[in-house]
């Protein structure tokens, strides 16, 4: 989420970028194959033992509320429903792991090959600062895209992106997320399930191979994102990257191999893979800084993909009920075809 001259002004909690230590609430459950690289502990609580049996995505929710105070009503009462065990399960289908992805069969290949296995924690965040994904925009219009994945730096410590993410944030400017933050040694923690909106990119857009814009305005006053389609994976920035100079030192090995792991659980192809930087329409957003893509793509050869990391939610059996049908969204202008979004 870095930007040019006004990075953080998407974080506006002081508190944004401390050091602290959050305890996650599922211990990390697998050291990683790679020497991890040294980044700012974060303590671990003893982990949940049994794990529930997969997880299904939840319901979409039909169409944002036009009424401000509506969706502040449904917030609040949302935040008051238990949550119930938070467990591994509901971030990644572990028990659907042998789940290959059906449309790349070089799979059976890439699953004799890759062997490398991150920690994974999980932070569930203060529900202010994610959201339900629509079936509807809100004007009617279709919603439901074609997943995404899009690629952040946290401009900061992991442990002061967590602090601001667990904070409650009741004033919808200041909210912001992803779904899954790498840390600088490859640990992997999971903040926002996929079936939820993170708000990782405000003002954005995606054009595919095909030329077509996709974003789906889900607020009255806010323009259209990226977000109801999207799964947000940021890096954590190293120490010399908590500036608004264009560039720093880089990512870890550990960050890039955890990165292609976990996208390529997504099962999302390589041209709906972006970054915040490509989709933003600010001008402002210049992450994730001195990412290699040619290093991440090569790894992401070496990697199975599964659907046991599944972007999206399930359209309740009321949208077929209603009166008013789900248009298609209109298409925008065609830039230059192009064969990966990054």
């Amino acid at each position: 989420m870095a930007t040019g001259q006004t990075q953080r002004t998407e974080f506006e909690s002081p508190t944004a970028f401390k050091s602290v230590n959050i305890k996650p609430l599922v211990k990390p459950i697998a050291p990683s194959k790679v020497q991890p690289a040294k980044s700012q502990p974060i303590k671990a609580v003893p982990a949940i033992l049994k794990v529930s049996q997969s997880v299904n995505p939840l319901d979409c929710a039909l169409q944002p509320e036009a009424n401000k105070s509506s969706r502040l009503r449904n917030s609040s009462n949302s935040m008051q429903r238990p949550l119930g065990p938070v467990e591994l399960e509901r971030f990644r289908r572990t028990l659907a792991a042998n789940a290959i992805a059906p449309s790349d069969p070089s799979n059976l290949i890439r699953s004799a090959q890759s062997s490398y296995q991150p920690r994974e924690a999980v932070f569930l965040i203060d529900p202010t600062n994610y959201g339900d994904r629509y079936v509807r925009d809100v004007n009617g219009n279709s919603a439901l895209l074609p997943p995404l994945v899009v690629l952040h730096e946290t401009v900061g410590s992991a442990g002061g992106t967590l602090n601001l993410f667990r904070t409650r944030h009741p004033n919808e400017k200041d909210q912001a997320s992803y779904h899954t933050l790498i840390q600088r040694d490859g640990t992997v923690l999971y903040l926002v399930p996929p079936d939820k909106r993170a708000y990782g990119a405000g003002n954005s857009i995606f054009f595919g191979v095909n030329g077509v814009a996709e974003a789906v305005k889900t607020h009255p006053k806010f323009p259209p994102s990226v977000n109801n389609f999207s799964y947000h994976v940021a890096l954590e920035s190293p120490p010399d990257g908590n500036t608004n100079a264009p560039t720093h030192s880089g990512y870890t090995i550990q960050q890039y191999h955890s990165l292609a792991w976990v996208i390529s659980k997504t099962g999302v192809p390589d041209t709906r893979i972006t970054t915040h930087r490509a989709v933003d329409r600010s001008g402002q957003r210049m992450d994730p800084r001195n990412f290699s893509s040619s290093q991440f793509f090569q790894l992401m050869q070496s990697y199975t993909k599964t659907v046991e990391i599944p972007i999206g939610c399930v359209v309740p059996q009321v949208a077929y009920g209603l009166k008013q049908p789900i248009r298609q969204a209109k298409n925008a202008s065609r830039p230059p075809q192009q064969k990966r979004a990054i």
